[in-house]
């Protein structure tokens, strides 16, 4: 236990240096409640409102997003960039990127989600900083506080 503290706290305060390159490979929405029909167009537009946060925040913080269009072909390939063996490291170093940016999004019911962001060393596919949340409610506000909060907490401490 007083490991996986450690490994925490160092992943928690693990530097990030502007001016990084980074690949994000967006975020994976996964529902597997049979209480909303697929394709519910909501959590698609609430999944893209995420990676534009996402997006826009890093580039904010100085962290250059590089264009991941060489490699989409692979990226189709893939259901989830962020349980792929390390397919997102693998493909971000073939991009010239310093680290790979994944994100998840598990819908458990209509009330409770789990979302994810983990950030991983392009050359070893290391997670360098990440953090999962639970929120409550399936509308746009408690997405966008759950990932800013990720965000604040994880990546951008004041």
């Amino acid at each position: 236990m007083h490991r996986l503290a450690t490994l925490l706290f160092f992943l928690a305060a693990a530097p990030l240096s502007a001016g990084e390159r980074v690949a994000f490979f967006g975020i994976t929405l996964l529902d597997d409640t049979v209480q909303t029909a697929r394709g519910n167009e909501a959590e698609q537009e609430r999944t893209r409102m995420l990676e534009t946060l996402v997006a826009d925040r890093f580039a904010a913080e100085g962290y250059e997003l590089v264009d991941i269009a060489p490699v989409q072909d692979k990226l189709d390939r893939v259901v989830n960039p962020a349980k792929c063996n390390g397919c997102d490291a693998r493909m971000a170093a073939d991009l010239g990127a310093d680290f790979a940016l994944v994100g998840e999004v598990q819908k458990v019911s209509n009330l409770i989600l789990s979302m994810n962001l983990q950030l991983r060393d392009a050359t070893s596919g290391e997670t360098i900083k990440g953090r999962v949340v639970d929120i409550r409610g399936n509308t746009d506000e408690s997405w966008s506080r759950g990932m800013r909060y990720i965000l604040k907490t994880a990546f951008f401490p004041e």
